[in-house]
């Protein structure tokens, strides 16, 4: 098959099959191709939908989104994890307007040199929002190139990714580049998918190597296993007589950046000498059963330490806040679950009860 009857048929397939009426396709922008794209990043598209919809409403364009306050943006955020996508988004906005004022440039190189935007993101904007010719490369994209051209090797191995990109800049087309973009993105996501790939309904079925070689299940290769390091550490849940709980704004950078939290602690004795220091009676707290949260680079293993606490002795409050737990917001996930479980002050869902109030 040439490049001609490659970009034919996937064209093709996309008239009649491909996805033409999500959120950021039907007011099709340079800002809205971003920012669904940086969501879309190692996450579902059903999952995104409400996402985009609620952060469009708040931040239309990039002048409001730059104005923003970074803990708004990490509030709409929260949910979608991987939050430094968040906090590029708002640097990124800041500086569009500061240097280009609130206009993507329709540059690659300059795209590139934005906070959160790798190659096929400023390609994304490129072919998306403004029609120009650039190829991209996201997980979908790899995976239907990996099987038509039977390319082998783990895509993040720097040969192999080269590859993939010679082929995705050679088989992009000079006319239709934004309906074609979106047909390699839309066919593996709705064809040539990860498991169980409808080869039968696929416009490249004729000349796929995967589906000659019967190598589909194996392609793209596996990022070689390794073992996940497994982190510890301790939360604690304090509530005062209102059922209200104590929230903390993490740091900026790092692990959920810039949410509320509760407070974190290496080890049970720091916990311990926290509460000493803010006259809580610690000996009346609980631990409850140890949950895991896995990120994508290790297990955290975590204990959460139940109590009560109407104030904190001769300690300035400015750090966090008291908070009703069904009015938190901005919230990693799994204090949003665990928060959830124990809302109403009886057993979670481990059937462990809160220590009684004194």
């Amino acid at each position: 098959m040439n490049q001609d009857e490659f970009q034919t048929r996937v064209l093709a397939w996309y008239d009649a099959h491909g996805r033409k009426d999500l959120p950021w396709q039907i007011e099709r922008d340079p800002y809205r191709v971003w920012v669904s794209e940086i969501m879309l990043q190692q996450t579902q598209v059903a999952t995104v939908i409400p996402y985009f919809q609620r952060f469009m409403v708040r931040f239309p364009d990039i002048a409001h989104l730059a104005a923003a306050d970074l803990d708004e943006v990490i509030g709409l955020w929260a949910g979608l994890g991987y939050y430094a996508r968040a906090r590029n988004l708002h640097r990124a906005a800041q500086y569009l307007l500061e240097h280009h004022e609130a206009v993507f440039p329709k540059s690659l190189t300059e795209l590139e040199a934005l906070p959160g935007i790798g190659r096929s993101t400023a390609g994304a904007i490129l072919s998306l929002g403004y029609g120009q010719r650039a190829a991209i490369l996201d997980g979908n994209v790899k995976r239907v190139l990996c099987r038509f051209d039977g390319v082998e090797g783990w895509p993040g191995e720097a040969g192999v990714n080269r590859r993939l990109w010679e082929l995705s800049e050679s088989l992009t087309p000079l006319e239709r580049v934004a309906d074609y973009n979106q047909a390699m993105m839309d066919l593996g996501a709705m064809v040539c998918t990860r498991t169980r790939p409808a080869c039968t309904s696929c416009p490249l079925t004729i000349s796929c190597k995967a589906r000659q070689m019967e190598s589909a299940h194996c392609l793209p290769t596996p990022r070689p296993r390794r073992e996940m390091p497994v982190r510890q550490c301790f939360f604690l849940l304090l509530r005062d007589s209102d059922g209200r709980v104590w929230l903390e704004t993490r740091p900026p950078a790092g692990i959920w950046g810039g949410l509320k939290c509760l407070p974190e602690f290496p080890s049970r004795e720091a916990l311990t000498a926290w509460c000493q220091s803010r006259q809580i009676d610690h000996e009346a707290t609980i631990p409850l059963p140890e949950r895991r949260h896995t990120f994508s680079h290790y297990h955290l293993d975590f204990v959460t330490v139940a109590g009560y606490a109407n104030g904190f002795g001769g300690v300035s409050e400015s750090s966090g806040g008291w908070v009703h737990p069904e009015q938190a917001s901005g919230l990693p996930a799994p204090i949003k679950s665990l928060l959830a479980d124990y809302a109403d002050n009886g057993k979670g869902r481990d059937r462990t009860a809160w220590p009684a109030h004194p």
